[in-house]
């Protein structure tokens, strides 16, 4: 699996309702991308008190062969021509558990340097018992732990029900999540 983000950080006067019909829009074809298992698509709007306006998508793959295949496809030139291309963040996942949620409205996340002396394989296992708990949460869709092996951090991310249980401004428009089922039936 490949978890992935990109983010477009837009004018404090950006009209966001043009990013909710483009994404109202566009839905229903992010239900057919191979190799998807699913694409939360975010928006940060200073008028309900994120820091600056955004509209960002993260991704979970199946694979990193799918993810590549999208970048490269025509959903993801829609992307470039109309915001500009993008930094693709990505993270090798150290745990994705998923909770009973059946829909989502936030999404939270927290990110944290890794000391150049922690063990990996132990911080790991660590990580895994934090998603399954969280995880188990009512209201909980999922929990991704990402390693960025990049500049070493480690980054948390839950998908939930309930707006005043995320530490963030983030709130997700819509989720599309072709593959969902299949994995939480492993």
């Amino acid at each position: 699996m490949l978890v992935a983000r990109y983010r477009h950080r837009l004018p404090a006067d950006y009209p966001m309702d043009r990013i909710r019909a483009r994404v109202a829009e566009r839905a229903p074809a992010w239900n057919a991308i191979p190799g998807l298992v699913f694409k939360a698509v975010t928006i940060e709007e200073r008028a309900r008190g994120a820091a600056a306006n955004a509209y960002s998508s993260l991704y979970l793959w199946r694979d990193a062969g799918a993810a590549a295949e999208f970048l490269i496809g025509p959903g993801f030139r829609a992307v470039i021509e109309s915001f500009g291309r993008p930094q693709v963040e990505t993270w090798l996942p150290f745990d994705v558990s998923f909770g009973a949620a059946a829909t989502i409205v936030a999404l939270s996340e927290e990110t944290r340097q890794i000391g150049p002396n922690e063990d990996l394989g132990q911080l790991r296992k660590t990580e895994q018992v934090w998603g399954r708990d969280i995880a188990g949460h009512p209201g909980v869709l999922a929990t991704l732990v990402g390693l960025e092996a990049a500049t070493w951090r480690l980054t948390r991310f839950t998908l939930q029900a309930d707006r005043a249980d995320a530490q963030s401004g983030t709130e997700v428009v819509h989720l599309a999540a072709p593959g969902l089922a299949a994995l939480r039936g492993l």
